[in-house]
């Protein structure tokens, strides 16, 4: 189904709610069989890299106290949450495996908004798949749709609203879990208009919070307010009528110059998916080159960390503005620094989960040659690309520029390297679920007669 041509020029005058309607209208429309073959199978593969993410950080101190919060206002025990023992609600299962898929910074990234999709919406949709039975299809379906709402907002708003500092998968997210679940549950137009002016009463998430346990509350919101504001819209829980685009609209509070053609433009012909990336490294998206260039380096080096005397870090301004963070004191804020980056990979050959813990953050040999690093900002540079230069003691000059970091939409991970992905970070996560089955069914699952098995698959046994 492709959305009808909407005039955008009254947006300068207030929004009438045309463009809100519009997307509501796709949502409301489009069918599994409208989906081209190509986005039915990124669908596949960022839900491979979901729950790879999500069992990854399934125990992380993060989710262990968020699990013990929550778990006291839960309504009851029918769902699950992702690599754990213990059972929780919808509303807090949604939450809960939203945070735990992000709580690494090594779930997916859109291109260009840098949003990370596929947490609020798979989790949300998950969650209500174990209380209202829905095939795979249908699934897919629902998630496709709210990955396209969601991104566009963001594509709206961007770049301006991420350096004001609103966190852009939180506050877009929101929508793409309202859309998604009111596709699922088969919600008209008027109802989704309503889901999302619901989810505009509860965007929020600040940069402020990157690098801290509170970034994880406005993601796992992000799932469970969009959760909900479906959920009350099909319970006639009205809303305005131009949530996105009205005169006091999410578009206008949270950017000085919304982009209104990104809403609708090609709705139904371009898909957001499309842009849609998988990371190979833990951290900001940004740092992808960064961490190819340091390996590259690593790789051929006939000198010691002892002889670098400063190392140059030439790329995008969107580099410095996201990762100059020296001084790092956690495994969390090092998945956001270039210092610590940069300082890791060069000392160890390696970019893993444990290159961005808490122990080597303590390093103090890497902590020195952290501190040696100047940023060089190039705005002709795209975000995706990096240069590295190393300066000797002796005055030797070492250099490796990536034009594409790996992973990037230039330089796609391919399925084997997503399948493995997943059974790296389940064994990362001690879940103690085999990780085999769960890849099996992911990669056929348009044809799975009930979603919810999936995600039940991913039950730890016994106590955590």
């Amino acid at each position: 189904m492709q959305a009808d041509s909407i005039d955008t020029g009254t947006m300068r005058n207030g929004g009438n709610g045309e463009l809100t309607r519009a997307l509501a209208r796709f949502v409301a429309d489009t069918q599994w069989q409208d989906l081209p073959a190509a986005v039915r199978s990124e669908a596949k593969r960022a839900l491979v890299n979901y729950f790879a993410v999500a069992l990854a950080g399934s125990h992380d101190p993060t989710l262990d106290r968020a699990v013990c919060g929550y778990g006291r206002f839960r309504a009851d025990d029918n769902s699950t949450i992702v690599g754990r023992s213990e059972r929780t609600d919808m509303l807090n299962a949604a939450a809960l495996n939203a945070m735990s898929a992000n709580v690494y910074d090594f779930d997916d990234t859109h291109i260009p908004t840098i949003i990370h999709p596929t947490a609020p919406v798979a989790a949300a949709l998950f969650a209500l798949a174990e209380s209202h039975a829905m095939r795979g299809d249908a699934l897919l379906l629902a998630f496709v749709l709210g990955v396209e709402v969601e991104c566009r907002i963001g594509n709206a708003v961007s770049p301006e609203h991420y350096q004001r500092g609103w966190h852009i998968t939180s506050t877009c997210g929101v929508f793409g879990a309202a859309a998604a679940v009111s596709k699922a549950r088969g919600l008209g137009e008027e109802e989704i208009v309503w889901a999302l002016g619901n989810a505009s009463a509860q965007t929020g998430g600040l940069v402020e919070t990157l690098g801290t346990m509170s970034k994880s509350i406005s993601v796992g919101n992000a799932a469970r307010n969009g959760l909900l504001s479906a959920l009350l819209a099909e319970d006639g829980f009205s809303g305005p009528d131009a949530p996105l685009e009205g005169e006091r609209g999410f578009l206008r509070v949270t950017a000085s110059k919304p982009d209104w053609h990104a809403l609708t433009q090609a709705l139904g012909r371009e898909w957001a998916l499309l842009n849609n990336t998988y990371k190979p490294y833990p951290c900001g998206v940004v740092l992808n080159p960064v961490i190819d260039a340091c390996l590259d380096l690593r790789r051929d080096a006939r000198w010691s960390i002892d002889d670098i005397e400063q190392v140059e870090l030439t790329g995008h301004p969107l580099l410095r503005e996201r990762t100059d963070r020296p001084g790092v004191r956690t495994g969390r804020e090092s998945q956001v620094s270039a210092q610590h980056a940069v300082a890791v990979v060069l000392s160890r050959g390696k970019a893993g989960l444990e290159e961005f813990s808490d122990a080597a953050v303590a390093d103090p040999s890497l902590r020195a040659l952290a501190g040696r690093l100047r940023f060089v900002d190039d705005a002709s540079w795209p975000v995706e690309a990096a240069q590295v230069s190393i300066v000797l003691r002796s005055g030797e000059r070492h250099s490796h520029r990536v034009h594409a970091a790996r992973g990037s939409l230039a330089a796609p991970l391919a399925n084997v390297e997503l399948a493995d992905k997943l059974q790296r970070l389940t064994t990362f996560g001690r879940s103690g679920i085999d990780a085999q089955p769960l890849v099996d069914r992911l990669w056929k699952f348009e044809h799975e007669p009930d979603a919810a098995a999936v995600v039940r698959l991913t039950r730890a046994r016994g106590p955590d």
